[in-house]
């Protein structure tokens, strides 16, 4: 059987501020995030199958991360428990578009996190190899299975 990676991409627009910071990002900022999302499997050899020749659908895996990650993220402001929320910044919660996490929303963590969500989302046909995620054209973080 023969291995192979295969990766689709995901673009989405965020905000975020970094509590305690001591830079700018302290501040609410947003990026447009890309999101490149890698998976390893053995392309299916089943000649009665429809999806003979692939590790997984493209349109597959862009069911197990839309909604999850990019409808969830998009266009959300994502700020750390320990930031006192101002209650007109609370106010976005109602709308479903304030997200609060248990860690700073850097894309270090926001990588890890996006890692731990789509591993459960995955068919055991394919496992996830890699993420990497632009929080801007020219700076991102990776996330390896091997590493973890």
């Amino acid at each position: 059987m023969t291995t192979i990676r295969i990766t689709k991409q995901f673009t989405f627009d965020m905000a975020h501020a970094l509590f305690n910071y001591d830079g700018l990002c302290r501040n609410i900022h947003g990026h447009t995030y890309t999101l490149q999302v890698t998976l390893k499997g053995c392309i299916n050899t089943d000649e009665n199958s429809p999806k003979q020749g692939m590790v997984l659908d493209f349109g597959e895996l862009k069911k197990i991360i839309k909604t999850p990650v990019v409808d969830t993220f998009d266009h959300a402001l994502v700020l750390n428990e320990k930031h006192e929320i101002p209650q007109s910044i609370a106010n976005f919660q109602d709308a479903g578009k304030l997200i609060v996490l248990p860690f700073q929303p850097t894309c270090e963590n926001l990588v890890a996190h996006f890692a731990g969500i789509i591993q459960k989302s995955l068919p055991s046909t394919a496992s996830l190899h890699s993420l990497r995620l632009y929080e801007t054209p020219t700076s991102w973080a990776e996330w390896f299975a091997e590493d973890n």
